[in-house]
């Protein structure tokens, strides 16, 4: 009875143990680390194909272009020594958060804004890029500035910080404005240039992109938007080495040299 009872009691721990060690590995296999990358011999990152200058589809060559391309380019160079040796995969500002959770790409470069809210979703590196949010016009409106545009509809993308930083200036002006979210920017270019809204709100350099000669950025700028690429929070390891990498290219000059390339110096 009691040989039998200690077999049992050494069987339970057996089982025990290997259960704890199964499940400690799985979460380490869950993990995307450097070497995990290297392991699989291809960097995956989210971007954004749809805001010039940053990235966008080039409809000629049907290749992804801008600063955060190369800037994703760069990091698939340390890491596998190798640009090219990346997959992209475009996304909104609704699609990117899900898409770094569910680990279908290793990182977001993404005009991705820093926000002490977000930061505890996410692992931000340093900003790499920094902007405020501006307003599009068509001229025809005749706004000269936010304070002119009492009850008027603003375009903005879903998921963004843009709205709740323009109502806080709003109501320093007295004004009430509304807004209409859309999935794209192309779809609230469209929108403002069919007059289906007043205006296009995101941030200036985005909206550089946007503008053409029927249109205006306002003057008014709306608090600071910083860019930082974006990891998993439980990817540490990946997010200080990414950090690392983006506090090396601002001190030698190399990011600068990229935003100047493309434009983004305002």
């Amino acid at each position: 009875m009691k040989k039998h009872l200690l077999k049992g009691l050494l069987l339970l721990a057996t089982v025990t143990l290997g259960a704890c060690s199964g499940e400690s590995t799985a979460g380490t296999s869950n993990q995307t680390t450097v070497d995990t990358i290297k392991e699989a011999g291809v960097l995956r990152v989210g971007v954004k194909d749809d805001v010039p200058n940053f990235g966008l589809r080039n409809t000629g060559t049907n290749e992804i272009e801008g600063f955060e391309i190369d800037l994703a380019k760069k990091v698939a160079e340390e890491i596998l020594g190798d640009p090219d040796a990346i997959e992209f995969t475009p996304v909104t500002a609704k699609t990117r958060g899900p898409l770094v959770d569910n680990g279908e790409v290793d990182v977001l470069i993404s005009t991705f804004t820093i926000t002490d809210e977000r930061k505890e979703t996410y692992n931000f590196t340093n900003p790499y890029y920094q902007d405020a949010v501006g307003i599009l016009v068509k001229k025809d409106k005749g706004y000269e500035g936010l304070k002119d545009m009492d009850g008027a509809t603003i375009g903005v993308s879903q998921s963004s910080t843009t709205s709740g930083l323009i109502d806080e200036e709003a109501e320093q002006y007295g004004i009430t404005l509304k807004y209409s979210e859309f999935a794209t920017y192309p779809e609230i270019k469209a929108a403002l240039d069919s007059n289906r809204v007043d205006a296009f709100s995101v941030d200036r350099s985005i909206l550089n992109g946007y503008s053409d000669d029927s249109t205006v950025i306002l003057p008014d700028r709306f608090g600071t938007q910083d860019y930082g690429a974006v990891t998993k929070k439980t990817n540490t390891e990946l997010a200080e080495y990414l950090n690392d990498l983006v506090n090396g290219w601002l001190d030698d000059g190399t990011i600068d040299a990229m935003i100047t390339e493309w434009g983004l110096s305002e």
